[in-house]
C-alpha cells in the first residue's frame, strides 16, 4: 500500500482491519488488560510475543502425562517425548526458510552462537578476525569477544565493528561490502544480527553470505529479530549458520527455547570442530552407550541434552499458529502496518520526529524506532500510563512493533493518537 493510499482517523484504521484476512488470528492471543479493565495497545513483540491461548493446555498435557506415565512419557505420553522436538522440525524449517534437516529447537540464543562459533570460528594464522556490527545485541558482542580470547587472542586486534558513517544511524550496504572485500582475507567469521535490535534494519543474508564467501569467510547470523518477523530464506542464501530466539516473535513465551540452522552442506563434515552431547549422537546406537560419538547427519548433530519437554511445548503451540497463517501473508501484513505507522507518525512533523529505521520495507522488518526530539523517558513513561506497551531504550529511542500475527491497525492509530496526546501536554 503507498503512502497516499493511507488515511488518518479510527474509521480508517476499522477499515483496514475488516478487510484484513488475518485479523482473526488477533483472537488466538492474550492481550494484557490494563487496571482499567482495557487492553493495552501492545506493541512490543520485538521484546516478548504475546501468549497463544492454546499454550496453556499444551502444558497441561505434558503434565498429565508426566503425572499418570512418569518416564513412560518418554514412548507413550499423547506427544511421546523421545521424538518431541522432531514434532517442532517443519513448521520451524518454514519459519525460517530452511529445510527440515538444516533446523533444530534446542538451548537458547546465545548457548547456541556459541556452539556454532565453536565450528565456524576457526581462526588461523593471519585468519582470525570476526566481523560484527558496532552496535550489535550486547550478548552478541560478549560471546564474539569471549571466543576470540578462548583461542588466546586480543579482541581489540581480533573484532572489526561495523560502524555508521557520521551523522548516520543505519549502516550502508556499500559499506559492510569495502570492509569485507578490504580486510576478508583477514577475516575467520562474518556475524551480524540480521535485523538489528536498535534501529531495526535488516540486512541481506544472501549478498552478504556471498561477499563473505568469495573472501573465504564461514558466514552467520544471529536472527533474534528476523526469526518470525521476515522471511529469512537461509537455505538458499547459503549462510553457513543462523541462530535466533523463540519468545520475541514467536510466542514461546519468557525466556523460551532458541533455535539453529546449519547449512546442509556442512552436515557429511565429521572433521568439523564442535561441542558435543549424546542428543547429537546416531538415534539408531544412542542408547548403546559404549559407542564413539557418531553425529546425526543433521542440524540436530548439534544438539547436546534431551529437550526440556514444558519449554518446547509452549513452542509448538506457537508454531502451529504460524503453519495457518503462513510467513508470507504475516509479511505482507507487516509491511502495511508498519507503513501506516510511519504514515501516522510522520503526520506529526519532521522537526519533532525523526524514525531511524529505513523507509525502504525491504530494509525493515515490523519494527520502527523512534526519536522524539528533545524529549527523554518521561514521554515515553506518559505513553505507558495512557494504555501503550512498547520500548525504551537509552539515549531516546521508542521502539514500536505492530505485530502482524495480533496487531490491527486499530491497535496503531491508538498509538499514534496517545503519543500525539502525550506530545501536546509535553508543549
Amino acid at each position: 500500500m503507498l503512502e497516499t493510499e493511507y488515511q488518518n482517523g479510527l474509521d480508517a484504521a476499522r477499515v483496514m482491519d475488516h478487510q484484513d484476512e488475518l485479523s482473526h488470528f488477533r483472537n488466538q492471543f492474550h492481550l494484557p488488560i490494563q487496571p482499567n479493565g482495557k487492553p493495552y495497545v501492545y506493541l512490543c513483540g520485538n521484546s516478548l510475543g504475546l501468549q497463544p491461548k492454546t499454550t496453556a493446555a499444551a502444558l497441561q498435557q505434558e503434565l498429565l502425562d508426566w503425572k499418570n506415565l512418569g518416564v513412560e512419557g518418554h514412548f507413550h505420553a499423547k506427544n511421546p517425548w523421545m521424538p518431541y522436538h522432531e514434532f517442532l522440525t517443519q513448521a520451524m524449517a518454514k519459519v525460517v526458510g530452511a529445510k527440515p534437516e538444516e533446523v533444530v529447537v534446542m538451548n537458547t540464543l546465545t548457548v547456541n552462537l556459541h556452539f556454532m562459533m565453536v565450528s565456524f570460528y576457526q581462526p588461523k594464522g593471519q585468519r582470525n578476525k570476526i566481523v560484527i556490527e558496532a552496535d550489535a545485541f550486547p550478548s552478541d558482542k560478549y560471546a564474539a569477544e569471549s571466543q576470540i580470547k578462548f583461542h588466546g587472542l586480543n579482541p581489540k586486534e581480533c573484532l572489526i565493528e561495523l560502524k555508521a558513517r557520521e551523522g548516520e544511524v543505519c549502516l550502508r550496504a556499500e559499506d559492510i561490502q569495502e570492509v569485507i572485500s578490504k580486510q576478508g582475507d583477514e577475516v575467520a567469521l562474518i556475524l551480524l544480527g540480521n535485523t538489528n535490535y536498535y534501529t531495526g534494519q535488516y540486512f541481506d543474508i544472501k549478498q552478504i553470505t556471498e561477499w563473505g564467501h568469495a573472501k573465504g569467510c564461514f558466514v552467520g547470523f544471529d536472527c533474534a529479530h528476523g526469526a518470525g518477523n521476515m522471511p529469512l530464506n537461509l537455505h538458499n542464501s547459503g549462510c553457513d549458520f543462523a541462530v535466533w530466539c523463540n519468545y520475541k516473535y514467536l510466542n514461546s513465551g519468557p525466556g523460551g527455547m532458541g533455535g539453529a540452522f546449519v547449512h546442509q552442506r556442512h552436515h557429511q563434515n565429521k572433521s568439523l570442530p564442535r561441542f558435543t552431547g549424546w542428543w547429537g549422537h546416531n538415534k539408531d546406537t544412542r542408547f548403546k552407550m559404549r559407542d564413539a560419538f557418531d553425529p546425526i547427519p543433521t542440524t540436530e548433530a548439534w544438539q547436546l541434552s534431551n529437550p526440556p519437554i514444558l519449554a518446547m511445548a509452549s513452542v509448538w503451540s506457537s508454531l502451529k499458529i504460524f503453519e495457518e497463517a503462513g510467513m508470507d501473508r504475516l509479511r505482507k501484513k507487516a509491511i502495511r502496518l508498519t507503513g501506516y505507522l510511519e504514515f501516522l507518525v510522520k503526520s506529526l512533523g519532521d522537526d519533532i520526529i525523526n524514525i531511524i529505521t529505513p523507509s525502504d520495507p525491504a530494509q525493515r522488518g515490523s519494527q520502527l524506532s523512534i526519536q522524539v526530539k528533545q524529549a527523554d523517558k518521561t514521554l515515553f513513561n506518559k505513553i505507558t500510563e495512557d494504555g501503550v506497551i512498547a520500548d525504551w531504550r537509552e539515549p531516546d529511542v521508542i521502539r514500536v512493533a505492530p505485530v502482524p500475527m495480533y496487531n490491527s491497525y486499530e491497535d496503531v492509530f491508538n498509538f499514534y493518537s496517545i503519543l500525539k496526546s502525550a506530545l501536546n501536554e509535553k508543549g
